[in-house]
């Protein structure tokens, strides 16, 4: 069976602030944020990543979202976010060891998982973090 990611990335949010956001997915979903999901806003990115705590179908969610009216009006879309096994961290703040970048990201609170390796680009201010392949507890 596929492992379907638990995160779901909703674009073009400018001008919906984190809290209307989160009371909209609440809404979509019947779910509560904090207990049941977060939201993670990437400003620069116009992007927030929402990633369920609790088991949800999230293909069935981002369906839903795409058929909400305020969504539409909004003209927010909302795609499953691709499990990978790496990914790219940006802005890490100088001289941060990659025991630290390994620990945050191994913290589920973070929707980390197991670390295998981190390599530093000190001069790009980023990492690549490199996940052991986890089948997800779900």
């Amino acid at each position: 069976s596929t492992e379907t990611s638990r995160s779901v990335v909703l674009e073009n949010i400018q001008g919906c602030s984190i809290k209307s956001l989160s009371m909209l997915l609440e809404s979509i979903s019947s779910l509560v944020v904090d207990d049941d999901f977060t939201v993670e806003v990437i400003p620069e990115r116009n992007v927030a990543v929402a990633t369920f705590i609790k088991s949800i179908d999230t293909e069935e969610f981002v369906k839903k979202c795409s058929q909400n009216k305020r969504v539409k009006e909004l003209k927010i879309t909302a795609r499953l976010l691709e499990l990978t096994q790496s990914i790219e961290a940006e802005n890490i703040p100088a001289g941060v060891s990659k025991g630290c970048i390994s620990v945050y990201f191994q913290s589920l609170q973070n929707g980390g998982g197991p670390v295998s390796d981190v390599q530093l680009f000190p001069e790009k201010n980023a990492a690549i973090v490199t996940f052991c392949h986890h089948k997800g507890n779900a």
